[in-house]
C-alpha cells in the first residue's frame, strides 16, 4: 500500500480517499428500528425495553451493523447489549446478544439504599488497596440490571474514586446485588489518570494516561486512545512510497504519572509536546467543530518521537494514521513538537477524511494552508501562556541557525523568502508549502484585517495586493467558515478560484448572502488577486 504523508516542510504524496456510496448511518439506523419492530421477539425485546444506538458499522458490500445498549423500566442493563446484523437492503440478517436470558424483573425498588451501597463500595475500594492511606475518597451509586451474571438482578453500580498518598488517582468499580447486598463483582476502573507532563514549549501541562497495573502509559482513552510512542531513532523502510517496515512507536510509559523534565535530554519531555499537542488539537475540533476525533468517528491517532537522526522535519501519514516528529539538527531546528506543528500534522488528516485537497498545484497550497489555519487556531484555542497563539507556524522550533524567526507568517508569507502573497497564474507551479502562502495572506487579513496590529505582543503589517483596506472577522468566523468550507464544499481538485466560491457559500450558509462575513471573505479574497 502507498504511504501518503504531507509534511511541514517537504513536499509529499497527498492522500486521496474513495467515494463514500454506502447508507448512510440515518439511513441504517432507520432500517435496524424497523428490524427492532419487527424482530422484538426474536431479540428479546419487551415493552418494558428500551434501546440506544451505540455505534454503527457499514461494510464495502452496504451490510449494516448496528450496536445497541438496553434498559429495562429505564434501568441500565449491564449485559443487554446487542448487535444487529443487516443486508445491504436493510433487511434482518442476524443478531449478537450479550444475554439470551429474559430480561425481567417482579420490582425495581431496592432493599439495599444507595448511602449503604456507597459504604460498601468504599471499603472494597481500601480493602483492594490495602497499606494505603487514602484520601478524597467518593462513591456513587447507580442503580442497574445485571445480566452480566446469571439470571437479571437489581444491583448497584458503584464507581468510587480517591488518592493514594502520591495523590495518584484510585478507582473501583463495585457491583452490589441490590436485595442481599452481597458483591457480585468488582475491578479497577481507572483507564485514565490525569497526570501531567514537563514539555519542551508549553510548559507544564496536564496529561490524560492509562493505568496498565501499576506503570502509567501515555495513552488517552478520553480521546479515542490516542498515544505517543518512542521511535528511537530509528526510520521507515519506503521505496517509492511503499513502505515495507515501520519505524517503532513504543509506548511511554511512567512510574508516577509525572512525566519528561522539560529538557530535551528527557526523552519523555519531547512526548509530553506531542501528546499535549494531540489533545489540543482533539479538543479544538471537537469543541468548535463538533469532529469528534480526526477521521469524525472517535478513534485517536498516535505519536511518534524522536524519529531518525537529526531529522529536521514533521508529517503526517494517512496510512499509519499517524504524526512523526524528527528532533531536530539541533542548529536550524530543535525537535519538532510544538503546538501550531501538532495542530498542523492533525489537519492533514482532517483534510485527508474530508476534501482529500490533492497534494500538488493549487489544491496542495490549499491543503498546506488548511493545516497552518487550523494549527494556528489550535495555539489560539489552546490559550497556554507559555506557547500564546500567533500568526507565525513553527515559531517555537527554529534555531538562530535558520535565519527567520519562524517558518511561514501568515500576515506577509513573503517574509520567509519563498512565499506567495498574492496569487497568480504561476503560483500552482511552486512548491506546496509556498503556494499556500496565497490562502495563509487571505486567512490572516479576514481574521484580523489589514495595516498594522499587536495580537498577543507580536507585530503585524499585512499588505493587500490590490491595494485595498480589510475589516477582519475574527478567528472563530475564519474557523466556521473555512472549517464548512472544506467539509462541505471543496473537493480534490479545488483551486484558488474554487476556494474563493467554497468559502462564500459557507459564509453565506452560516451568516447569509451580502452579510458583513460574507462580504469580508469576498473582500479578502480580492485582496489576495483571487477572484
Amino acid at each position: 500500500m502507498a504511504t501518503a504523508t504531507a509534511t511541514l516542510l517537504a513536499t509529499a504524496l497527498a492522500p486521496t480517499a474513495g467515494a463514500d456510496t454506502g447508507p448512510s448511518r440515518a439511513t441504517v439506523i432507520d432500517n435496524a428500528a424497523a428490524v427492532l419492530t419487527h424482530q422484538a421477539a426474536r431479540l428479546g425485546l419487551t415493552a418494558a425495553q428500551g434501546t440506544s444506538v451505540r455505534d454503527v458499522v457499514v461494510d464495502a458490500d452496504g451490510g449494516q451493523h448496528v450496536r445497541y445498549d438496553r434498559t429495562y423500566r429505564h434501568l441500565p442493563v449491564l449485559g443487554g447489549d446487542f448487535v444487529v446484523h443487516l443486508a445491504p437492503n436493510g433487511s434482518y440478517r442476524g443478531a449478537d446478544r450479550s444475554t439470551r436470558r429474559a430480561i425481567s424483573l417482579a420490582d425495581i425498588t431496592p432493599a439495599l439504599s444507595a448511602p449503604k451501597a456507597a459504604d460498601l463500595a468504599t471499603a472494597a475500594l481500601r480493602a483492594a488497596n490495602t497499606g494505603e492511606l487514602l484520601k478524597k475518597v467518593t462513591a456513587k451509586p447507580q442503580l442497574v440490571v445485571d445480566a452480566l451474571h446469571g439470571a437479571p438482578k437489581l444491583a448497584w453500580r458503584t464507581n468510587v474514586v480517591g488518592q493514594d498518598s502520591l495523590g495518584n488517582p484510585v478507582a473501583r468499580t463495585v457491583l452490589t446485588d441490590a436485595r442481599s447486598g452481597k458483591q457480585i463483582d468488582a475491578w479497577d476502573s481507572i483507564e485514565t489518570a490525569t497526570g501531567d507532563g514537563k514539555s519542551l514549549y508549553s510548559g507544564t501541562v496536564a496529561l490524560e494516561s492509562t493505568l496498565s497495573g501499576s506503570t502509567y502509559q501515555l495513552k488517552d482513552a478520553t480521546r479515542g486512545n490516542t498515544y505517543t510512542g518512542d521511535a528511537a531513532n530509528k526510520t521507515d523502510l519506503c521505496i517509492l512510497g511503499i513502505c515495507f517496515s515501520r519505524a517503532p512507536a513504543t509506548l511511554f510509559t511512567d512510574a508516577d504519572n509525572h512525566w519528561g523534565t522539560g529538557a530535551a535530554s528527557d526523552r519523555s519531555s519531547a512526548a509530553v509536546d506531542a501528546q499535549y499537542g494531540t489533545n489540543e488539537t482533539w479538543d479544538y475540533y471537537k469543541n468548535v467543530h463538533g469532529r469528534n476525533g480526526i477521521a469524525g468517528d472517535g478513534k485517536g491517532s498516535y505519536n511518534r518521537v524522536h524519529y531518525g537522526s537529526n531529522y529536521n522535519n514533521a508529517f503526517w501519514d494517512d496510512s499509519c494514521f499517524c504524526m512523526t516528529y524528527g528532533d531536530g539538527d539541533g542548529t536550524t531546528f530543535g525537535p519538532l513538537v510544538a503546538l501550531d506543528v501538532a495542530g498542523h500534522e492533525m489537519s492533514h488528516g482532517v483534510t485527508s477524511k474530508t476534501a482529500a485537497l490533492t497534494y500538488s498545484g493549487e489544491s496542495g497550497g490549499l491543503n498546506e494552508a488548511t493545516s497552518d489555519v487550523f494549527g494556528t487556531l489550535v495555539e489560539f484555542h489552546a490559550n497556554n501562556s507559555s506557547d500564546a497563539g500567533d500568526y507565525l507556524i513553527g515559531e517555537k522550533i527554529v534555531r538562530s541557525g535558520f535565519g527567520k524567526a519562524a517558518l511561514r507568517f501568515m500576515d506577509k508569507p513573503s517574509k520567509d523568502g519563498n512565499s506567495a502573497d498574492c496569487w497568480s497564474s504561476s503560483v500552482g507551479n511552486l512548491d506546496v508549502h509556498y503556494s499556500s502562502g496565497v490562502a495563509n495572506h487571505f486567512a490572516y487579513l479576514l481574521a484580523e484585517g489589514s495595516g498594522a496590529k499587536t495580537v498577543n505582543g507580536v507585530s503585524y503589517n499585512s499588505p493587500t495586493c490590490n491595494g485595498s483596506t480589510v475589516t477582519g472577522i475574527g478567528r472563530d468566523k475564519l474557523g466556521a467558515i473555512w472549517y464548512r468550507a472544506l467539509t462541505v464544499y471543496m473537493t480534490s481538485s479545488t483551486n484558488y478560484a474554487g476556494a474563493r466560491t467554497a468559502t462564500l457559500s459557507a459564509a453565506k450558509d452560516l451568516y447569509g448572502a451580502g452579510s458583513t462575513e460574507y462580504n469580508a471573505v469576498a473582500a479578502a479574497w480580492s485582496a489576495v488577486s483571487v477572484g
